[in-house]
């Protein structure tokens, strides 16, 4: 058996995988799955469609139901235009932090899952410890529903499932649900001079931004209630952050495309929002091919992520809030595979080390002390599985 790696070593291998979310991860999961199998766990992958990448799962420990699953994704945002003072790729520790693109988001964690991994196959066990690495969770979310659907019959069946999000080693034990549509609006083009006998594409998308707009002011206006009035913000959020279209100025714009984004808080449905979109899509379709019938505007649901739901008397939380101390009350805004897990039947929290503003961002980074507090964090859910 090869000698385990230290968690600081770990960190080091995987941030040297660039494992951007366009690109492959199968380097990586290589790397992983052959050293989870030398500790002995049993590995299982799960491909995208062209094989290109590949969600990990293992189970460490006996082969009954009721264990606990650590997952973390390990795909990574882009660096490109982003200025780096380090090389994204290596970990550099500087000033109590550890810099390097994934440390906080998320590798730390799946990193500290691996350590521990280690330790579990020499301890005595009594309830099993499931690692899980999933692919495609920077482009919304979409690798964890399939490998959570080809673990059931593979694995005995987790009790629970710790997401490890950065949330500063709090549990998280709520979050927004997510719903994205890619928007392509095909107009007709003409001199822009004649604009009443074309159809402009990015004018007519702008009338759809305008409509999320409107939408955003709404929800903002309305009085939050229940669970919904502790997130930051208390309301359901319409945002498109890129767009693209047009040929020239004095063209009517034959095509404009965008990614219109929902972020729904509890109370709301995604589907909903979805169908409300949909509508109003096909609203203005018709109004567009009334002066041009060749125009139309395509939607593809690029994802559909659902919001982690507080439970009661959840055993994930109940778990976490024994390991860290940590009684209060607290959800995020982002989404992350734990809607996805308690949609699949796992009880399941948030709570990971470093803090979420430092995600996506230049010099990312985790603070050595968030490391190290990971590090106490998975010894005592060790201790906890050999009781």
């Amino acid at each position: 058996m090869t000698t385990p790696m230290t968690a600081r070593e770990l960190l080091e291998k995987l941030v040297s995988y660039p494992t951007v979310s366009r690109d492959s991860n199968l380097d990586l999961v290589d790397w992983a799955e052959a050293y989870l199998t030398d500790l002995g766990a049993r590995c299982f992958r799960d491909y995208n469609e062209d094989g290109t990448k590949a969600s990990l799962y293992a189970h460490i420990g006996p082969d009954i139901d009721g264990g606990v699953i650590l997952s973390g994704h390990t795909d990574v945002v882009p660096v490109d235009g982003q200025d780096w003072s380090t090389d994204p790729f290596t970990v550099v520790e500087k000033d109590g932090k550890l810099f390097g693109r994934g440390c906080c988001d998320m590798k730390g964690f799946d990193a500290l899952a691996l350590w521990i991994a280690a330790k579990a196959a020499k301890a005595p066990l009594k309830r099993p410890l499931q690692i899980c690495l999933s692919r495609d969770e920077e482009i919304g979310c979409t690798g964890a529903p399939p490998m959570i659907e080809a673990m059931q019959g593979k694995l005995p069946k987790a009790e629970l499932a710790i997401i490890g999000e950065p949330t500063t080693m709090q549990a998280v034990t709520g979050h927004k649900g997510g719903l994205g549509y890619d928007t392509h609006i095909r107009g007709f083009e003409i001199h822009s001079s004649l604009m009443d006998r074309g159809v402009s594409a990015i004018m007519e998308g702008a009338k759809l931004i305008d409509w999320a707009n409107r939408m955003n002011a709404e929800n903002k206006a309305r009085a939050a209630t229940g669970t919904d009035a502790l997130f930051d913000p208390p309301y359901t959020t319409l945002h498109v952050g890129v767009i693209e279209g047009g040929t020239a100025h004095n063209i009517t714009a034959k095509d404009c495309k965008f990614l219109l984004s929902f972020r729904c808080v509890p109370g709301d449905d995604p589907e909903e929002w979805g169908h409300r979109y949909e509508e109003e899509v096909r609203r203005l379709e018709t109004e567009m091919q009334k002066i041009q019938p060749s125009c139309y505007i395509a939607l593809d649901k690029r994802f559909n992520v659902p919001g982690l739901k507080p439970e009661d008397d959840g055993a994930a939380e109940s778990l976490v809030r024994g390991l860290t101390g940590d009684n209060a009350t607290h959800v995020v805004s982002y989404g992350t595979e734990a809607g996805q897990f308690q949609t699949g039947g796992y009880s399941a929290v948030v709570c990971g080390p470093g803090d979420i503003a430092q995600a996506h961002q230049p010099d990312e980074f985790m603070t050595v002390a968030q490391f190290e507090a990971g590090q106490r964090f998975m010894d005592r859910l060790l201790e906890t599985l050999c009781e």
